[in-house]
C-alpha cells in the first residue's frame, strides 16, 4: 500500500510550471529525477555571480536531505551535460522546497491549508494579480484564499492554480514550530531504521555463526565415529 500511495505521488502532474529557458531545464531533469525518486518542484534561473540553475526537489513525502541533494547532482549533471540546455557556463545547485516553499501540486495546497500564502496569478482575478491570505482549502482545481482586511474579518477569495505563477507559503512562527516537529520526527524515524537495519545485520551475523557452530559439531561427530 505504502509504495502504491508513493508512485502516485511521484507521478502527479505540477499545476504551476516554469517558462522559456527554465522549462526547457525542467523537461530534462523531471524524467530523471522521476527515475531517480524525486519529484521536481521549480527550477530558477539567476544571473548572480555568473548563470546558476537551481532545482528545487524532494521525496513524495516531501523530505530532502543533503544526501538526496548529493545523489540527485550525481543523477542528473551528466544527463544535463549531454542535453546541453543552457548555451553559457553555469553552477548547478540542487536544493529542498525550503520552510516557505512554492506550492505547485494540488496536494501542495491541500496539506498545507492553514499557512499563510503569497500568490501571483497570469490571469488577474477581480481585477488583481497579486493575493496574500490564508490558504482556506482547494475547491476543485482552485485554491481558496481568506483575505483578511482592517476590521479583522475579510472575504475568501477562489484563485485558480493553473492561472498562477507563483506560489508560497508565508513564514511565520506557526510554519516553523511545523517544520521542526516535523525534522525531528523524520530524525526520528530514520534513527530507528538505522536501529532495525543494524538489528537486521546482527541476526544475519549470528545465524551465520550459529550455523558453522553446528556444522564443527557436526564434523566432530563423524570423526568420532
Amino acid at each position: 500500500m505504502t509504495e502504491t500511495i508513493e508512485n502516485a505521488n511521484l507521478d502527479e502532474p505540477r499545476l504551476i510550471a516554469e517558462s522559456g529557458l527554465a522549462a526547457r531545464v525542467a523537461r530534462i531533469a523531471e524524467p530523471v529525477l522521476a527515475g531517480l525518486g524525486y519529484r521536481l518542484v521549480r527550477v530558477r534561473l539567476s544571473g548572480l555571480e555568473g548563470c546558476t540553475v537551481q532545482i528545487m526537489a524532494e521525496r513524495p513525502d516531501g523530505s530532502m536531505d543533503i544526501d538526496d541533494c548529493e545523489a540527485v547532482s550525481r543523477g542528473l549533471s551528466p544527463v544535463l551535460d549531454v542535453a546541453d540546455p543552457v548555451e553559457r557556463g553555469y553552477r548547478l545547485e540542487i536544493s529542498s522546497p525550503g520552510i516557505d516553499r512554492p506550492l505547485v501540486r494540488l496536494s501542495d495546497f491541500t496539506s498545507h491549508t492553514g499557512h499563510l500564502v503569497k500568490v501571483e496569478m497570469a490571469v488577474a482575478v477581480n481585477g488583481r494579480r497579486r493575493f496574500r491570505g490564508e490558504l482556506a482549502g482547494v475547491d476543485g482545481a482552485a485554491a481558496r484564499l481568506h483575505i483578511a482586511d482592517a476590521e479583522g474579518e475579510g472575504t475568501d477569495v477562489l484563485l485558480p492554480i493553473e492561472d498562477m505563477l507563483e506560489a508560497r507559503l508565508v513564514l511565520t512562527p506557526e510554519l516553523i514550530t511545523q517544520s521542526l516537529r516535523r525534522g525531528k520526527a523524520e530524525q526520528r524515524q530514520a534513527r530507528e531504521q538505522r536501529d532495525a537495519r543494524r538489528r537486521e545485520r546482527t541476526q544475519s551475523r549470528n545465524q551465520v555463526h550459529k550455523g558453522r557452530g553446528s556444522a564443527r559439531k557436526a564434523s566432530s561427530r563423524q570423526t568420532g565415529e
